[in-house]
């Protein structure tokens, strides 16, 4: 037999009169109420409680308040209608109100609610407590933490294990890590996610030393607490630890997951380390993990930053739900890789997929333009950006232009576009164009912009050399000393150029005039054999990139030979089999001279060597460069 259609309106259900006497709840009511999938099939379970008399059952009414507040088909409105008519106070009724409110962000209402909820002499229990500590987490509520803590040891739920929890993360959230150690302390019981917790907590507030020694002290780790200090090293830039924090959590058997690859990834990435990021992209092939939106973004950079396009392609394609950050991360390697027109096509196909750019594909895309030289559609899609993608131009997109127009050696477009801009510019602009003009060798404007450059950064080392390699090759040597004065005066130090290249999983690593490797011997006598051919093919130094007040040529010419990513280069044909890709990663730009002379050593050795400086990859091969010589 088929139950009656019941209709009813839009607004809640009225409630019964609560003086009726209340009818024992109704098993198969309730079961009708679990198998709602919409908000109108629970309005006709609500009707047939109102009908029924089940709606005035403190349990019944409990329940159908539960459904409204955190089911996704549910309506809170609803909810606290029902909450506010049972006559006898329940705090489950309360506290499921109080989840449901969180779970569509209503925070500031959470904590209202339980206002209303002690006004209303209904007493809260560990429950409310861990539900309301998590809204002052998400809103930062220092002082009323303060106040919840004083009324959760008056109430005698402290020693609640997830209470306890909860007090330590939200004091660590908002970095009163004397406070969570106190908790910590004082704890009777110390599970896991205690020791998560406190472990979370010194990583949030950068208390390095403290996060290894609670990490040390774990009687047991899981995936999170790896995960947490991974992660920590990766947001400080200790890239290395992060890779020996991962290899000892293989060796002690932890099975890592989507988030410990995803922070792997992006160590490896800076680092350069290929061999540990094929391994990676190996584990995650061999155990079927799906590459989803983060993971496969963190894939494809990966191996973009390596210099790797082709296998960053392939990574960009096994991963089936593309996010903005998947194509940005991919379009982005093809710009700084040299391939300018990939990454044009590129976008032309994130477009036809309907997804919609950000801020960052557009950076992205306007540094393709810059980097191949293609101003005109530079300045096309710089054009379309408010009137075709909705976006409105912001300083970073300004930088990008000033970059595409300086490098093309466009100065009056360049001076153009700084007067139009709405902002300031800031010093990264100063900076592009400051390298434009040492391209083009435009030494006033080069000038102007080095002591803007300054005036933002005066303790950027960047901001000195880059000026002072203006005046040494206008030959001013006048002001390269005053700089350097200077820099000397503020106490302001350069820090060594250095390249590194991964041999056997193993980074090693060079600075300018090395001899501390294992293997300098050997590095210095290859070095020796590559100018021996490089003279054959007609090399011969350009000095004027050594920018240092040095007389001597032949001073020069050592000086040059010895640069750090040539004895990079000197290790890896020593250390690899003939026709092994060279790969070196360089901390700063690389100079006109190390890039003639791989150009030359790409031919006279028949390797492909692919250098990755501080501002793009630059890939080596037969004589030429991917950068077609314009960097």
């Amino acid at each position: 037999m088929t139950p009656p259609t019941i209709t009813i309106s839009h607004s809640p259900p009225p409630i019964t009169n609560p003086q009726k006497k209340p009818t024992p709840p109704t098993t198969t009511t309730l079961s009708l109420l679990q198998l709602c999938n919409h908000l109108h099939e629970a309005n006709q379970v609500h009707a047939l409680m109102i009908k029924s008399s089940q709606i005035s059952d403190t349990y019944s009414a409990s329940r159908l308040a539960e459904f409204y507040a955190v089911s996704d088909n549910g309506n809170l409105k609803y909810a606290e209608t029902v909450t506010n008519s049972i006559q006898v106070p329940y705090r489950y009724a309360w506290n499921t109100l109080i989840r449901g409110n969180l779970k569509k962000k209503n925070t500031h209402k959470a904590i209202s609610l339980y206002d209303q909820m002690m006004r209303k002499s209904v007493e809260p229990d560990r429950f409310t407590f861990t539900l309301v500590l998590k809204a002052c987490t998400l809103l930062g509520l220092r002082e009323s933490v303060k106040q919840f803590h004083c009324q959760i040891i008056k109430r005698g739920v402290e020693n609640s294990v997830s209470i306890r929890n909860k007090l330590i993360h939200v004091y660590a959230v908002n970095g009163s890590m004397v406070d969570a150690r106190k908790v910590f302390d004082k704890s009777t019981e110390l599970d896991i996610v205690t020791w998560n917790s406190l472990l979370e907590g010194y990583a949030g507030n950068g208390d390095g030393g403290l996060v290894r020694q609670v990490f040390d002290e774990m009687p047991q780790r899981d995936v999170v607490s790896w995960n947490t200090v991974i992660a920590y090293y990766v947001r400080v830039s200790k890239f290395s630890e992060a890779i020996e924090v991962f290899q000892r959590m293989q060796e002690e058997g932890e099975q890592p997951d989507g988030v410990t690859l995803v922070s792997m990834l992006t160590a490896i990435a800076h680092l350069g380390a290929l061999a540990q990021g094929k391994w990676v992209h190996a584990y995650i092939r061999k155990h079927g993990i799906q590459l989803d939106e983060n993971l496969g973004s963190a894939l494809v950079n990966m191996y973009s930053k390596c210099g790797c396009l082709d296998q960053a392609m392939e990574a960009f394609d096994e991963t089936k739900r593309k996010s903005i950050d998947t194509w940005n991360a991919m379009i982005g390697g093809l710009a700084s890789n040299g391939r300018s027109l990939e990454a044009i096509d590129l976008f032309s196909s994130m477009e036809n997929s309907r997804t919609q750019p950000d801020v960052i594909t557009i950076s992205c895309i306007l540094n393709a333009c810059s980097h191949g030289g293609l101003v005109e559609e530079g300045l096309a899609y710089f054009g379309k950006m408010k009137t075709v993608y909705g976006i409105e131009p912001d300083v970073a997109h300004y930088g990008c232009m000033i970059d595409l127009l300086g490098r093309a050696g466009l100065f009056d477009k360049v001076e153009e576009t700084m007067k139009s801009m709405p902002m300031e510019p800031d010093a990264i602009m100063w900076k592009s164009l400051l390298s434009a003009c040492k391209i083009h060798n435009n030494f006033d404007l080069g000038e102007k912009a080095g002591l803007e450059l300054i005036k933002l950064a005066p303790d950027d080392h960047a901001s000195y050399i880059l000026l002072s390699n203006i005046y040494a090759l206008a030959n001013k040597w006048d002001g390269v000393h005053k700089l350097r004065k200077n820099m000397i005066e503020k106490g302001i130090k350069k820090p060594p150029g250095c390249s590194s290249i991964e041999v056997d999983g193993l980074v090693h690593e060079f600075i300018v005039g090395d001899t501390k490797h294992c293997k300098s011997k050997e590095i210095y006598d290859m070095v020796e054999e590559m100018e021996a051919k490089l003279k054959v093919v007609g090399y011969e130094p350009d000095t004027k990139h050594v920018l240092l007040d040095i007389e001597e040529e032949e001073v020069k010419q050592t000086s040059l030979g010895h640069h750090s990513e040539k004895l990079a280069v000197a290790f890896g044909f020593i250390s690899t089999k003939p026709g092994t890709t060279i790969r070196v990663f360089n901390n700063v730009r690389m100079c006109g001279d190390c890039h003639s002379t791989m150009k030359l050593l790409s031919m006279a050795y028949s390797r492909d060597m692919v250098i990755r400086d501080s501002n793009r990859f630059h890939h080596f091969r037969g004589g030429s460069c991917s950068c077609m010589d314009y960097w």
